[in-house]
């Protein structure tokens, strides 16, 4: 187990005013402005389609990540009640707010049973918990919709099994994104993505800039006013085509 990331580490990720900014702007065009900071390689950063948003008619979720890894096929050396670890919820409390809860399953075949589902959502909400990305199962989702809590994961189950925390507070990998303590997340119905330490405050404004130049692309492109030539040259002065 590692120490939680501290609220002031996390929060210089993301100056005053800059989460609200970043719930009104959807994850593909937060990804397309990261990817003009050149901080990353453009195939890493977010979860891949074996995490899907359970919950897409909510707004962009942001947050911080809380992590811990859990199993559920398979019963615990010890502890054998799935809510019995208090530490890890302890954690949770500490950690950064908003909080995103981001559990890896360990398992060899991930989601036999869900570690997640209503209660835990109530009890996330009231530590300050917005969301939660697995790569395993969750359940109860009708009662998690009236929470308006997020969702994100590998698939359903019916049951939790033998869910239990193994441990928590280190990186953890889901659908093929590392999340470490105290990243910033963003999802929507598109999926998952980690915003790189300093560049919150600069996104919105890039999410923008290119918004307005993909908006210019597609009224070139509308019934009757299309020609190749105005296209060519569109997307020679904005650069490409980016979304």
């Amino acid at each position: 187990m590692i120490d939680v990331v501290s609220t002031d580490q996390a929060m210089r990720q993301a100056p005053a005013g800059v989460l609200d900014k970043l719930r009104a702007i959807d994850t593909p065009a937060v990804s397309n402005a990261i990817e003009q900071l050149d901080v990353r390689l453009r195939n890493e950063g977010f979860a891949d389609a074996s995490v899907r948003c359970l919950t897409p008619q909510l707004p962009a979720m942001v947050g911080f990540a809380a992590t811990g890894r859990i199993r559920t096929a398979d019963a615990p050396i010890a502890r054998s009640l799935y809510y019995e670890r208090m530490d890890f919820w302890e954690f949770v409390e500490r950690s950064p707010k908003p909080i995103v809860i981001v559990l890896e399953d360990l398992d060899p075949q991930p989601g036999r049973g869900a570690f997640f589902g209503e209660v835990h959502a109530h009890i996330g909400r009231a530590m300050g918990a917005i969301g939660y990305v697995t790569n395993g199962s969750v359940r109860d989702l009708p009662g998690i919709a009236r929470t308006g809590f997020h969702l994100f994961a590998g698939g359903i189950s019916p049951s939790h099994a033998y869910a239990h925390v193994v441990d928590f507070g280190g990186p953890v990998v889901v659908g093929g994104l590392t999340v470490r303590p105290g990243d910033l997340l963003h999802g929507d119905l598109h999926g998952v993505v980690s915003i790189p330490e300093g560049t919150a405050g600069r996104i919105p404004g890039l999410a923008a800039d290119l918004l307005a130049r993909e908006g210019e692309i597609i009224r070139v492109c509308q019934p009757g006013a299309f020609s190749m030539k105005d296209l060519r040259s569109m997307i020679e002065r904005n650069g490409h085509a980016s979304r």
